[in-house]
């Protein structure tokens, strides 16, 4: 088995142990409003972080690609204009793929 199945393994072993622990966890802990409050804002910052990760590295460096930041751009707009998901996942990869078409990188 080469190194690479084993860290799938144990990535996996990993997922299952703490999708087992928060099963387990008391409903009283769950309950107690800072543990909600953690519970409700965590999963927003990760993915805002991650957005931002993604908008601006490119490998190992951090880079402002234009045709990116307007992809971005349209996303905010289209999510400011309240409109669905599949909108603001159209409109962001249309207005980074048009301006890439356009020759802006």
């Amino acid at each position: 088995m080469t190194g690479t199945w084993i860290a799938v393994l144990a990535t996996a072993a990993g997922c299952y142990a703490l999708k087992l622990a928060g099963l387990t966890v008391p409903q009283r802990l769950l309950a107690h409003p800072v543990t909600r409050r953690f519970a409700e804002l965590v999963p927003v910052a990760l993915l805002a972080a991650l957005t931002v990760a993604e908008t601006f590295a490119d490998g190992h460096a951090l880079r402002a690609d234009p045709a990116r930041l307007a992809g971005m751009g349209a996303a905010v707009a289209a999510l400011l204009a309240r409109a669905p998901f599949l909108v603001v996942i159209v409109a962001a990869a249309g207005t980074a793929a048009g301006l890439r078409a356009l020759g802006v990188s």
